[in-house]
């Protein structure tokens, strides 16, 4: 009796310890998938806080609540079952697919460059005006859970192109860690991003003359943090874009424009003490101007369709 109890908590024992290697090979999986996709989760945070931006403060933390639910949705409803569908029946358009997705990156950032230079202004329509408070806010909401439904998908994808190796239920354990662990991180920080200038305005009310100041530059930094997140999402989405079309362009062995970055790339890596950065900033740079020219060629073609339409 003693023996037989003494063999099963050696079994319980054997059993936690395959559990626990499980749950690390899982967390490495899923470290090593959401790296990769940073610089559509830097996009992501810059993207989301101007749809949170100018309601009331008591309405912009349950803005991001929903867009957090429905990001949610995206990735474990659709994404997930779609990128294990295709990891088990068509793993070869993965490369396609990502490119895609580069492309559509790069062209909304050649859009927003496009309206910087063009100095479009946004008008607000009657329609527009006509909305009420909470239609408004349903709108703002449906339109930031739609790109992140295109943010998300080239997040997952991008994962799944690190761990598609790994056996199906190992993927579908880090997909749902990565889709996890994005979501909290990304809409904790439009969170923060969206309440700054209310925690600036709660602490510029103080006694203290410290947080006094604090709560000012908080205020005051607003309009320069939303400005540069602007910025940072726009270059993000050229050097992430830029940087999947060429990896595509390499794994079709179209070579010469992967070349071309590779060899620039490598010219930068060689100057002494600081040839890691600059390597890797020139292979951003070269990414970001061959999203840059898909981009544009993009948005050049989807603006004169409606002027051939016309004639």
């Amino acid at each position: 009796m003693a023996s037989g109890l003494v063999a099963l908590l050696d079994d319980v024992a054997g059993i936690v310890k395959i559990t626990a290697a499980s749950l690390d090979d899982v967390g490495a999986a899923a470290g090593k998938a959401g790296s990769k996709a940073v610089g559509v989760v830097v996009d992501d945070t810059a993207v989301t806080p101007g749809y949170a931006m100018g309601f009331t403060p008591d309405r912009e933390l349950p803005i991001v609540w929903k867009i957090a639910v429905g990001s949610l949705k995206n990735k474990f409803f659709f994404l997930l079952p779609g990128a294990l569908l295709l990891s088990a029946f068509a793993p070869w358009a993965l490369t396609p697919v990502l490119m895609i997705g580069g492309a559509y990156l790069s062209f909304e950032a050649a859009e927003k460059i496009i309206e910087i230079f063009a100095h479009h202004e946004e008008v607000e329509t009657t329609a527009d005006l006509a909305l009420s408070s909470a239609e408004l806010e349903k709108q703002k909401v449906d339109g930031a859970i739609r790109t992140d439904l295109i943010l998300s998908a080239e997040i997952m994808a991008i994962a799944l192109g690190e761990i598609a190796h790994m056996p199906l239920a190992m993927q579908a354990a880090a997909l749902a860690l990565v889709g996890l662990a994005i979501t909290a991180g990304v809409d904790g920080v439009v969170a923060f991003i969206v309440k700054m200038d209310d925690i600036g305005l709660h602490l510029s009310q103080r006694k203290n003359a410290g947080s006094r100041a604090l709560g000012r530059g908080l205020v005051k930094a607003m309009p320069a943090v939303l400005s540069t997140l602007a910025s940072v999402g726009t270059a993000a989405m050229l050097w992430v874009g830029g940087g999947i079309i060429v990896h595509g362009l390499h794994e079709f062995h179209f070579s010469p424009i992967p070349d071309w970055v590779e060899g620039f790339e490598h010219m930068a890596a060689h100057i002494p003490g600081i040839g890691p950065v600059t390597g890797w900033l020139a292979y951003a740079a070269g990414s970001a101007v061959v999203g840059l020219v898909v981009g544009g060629v993009i948005a050049g073609l989807l603006h004169l369709l409606p002027k051939k339409k016309a004639h």
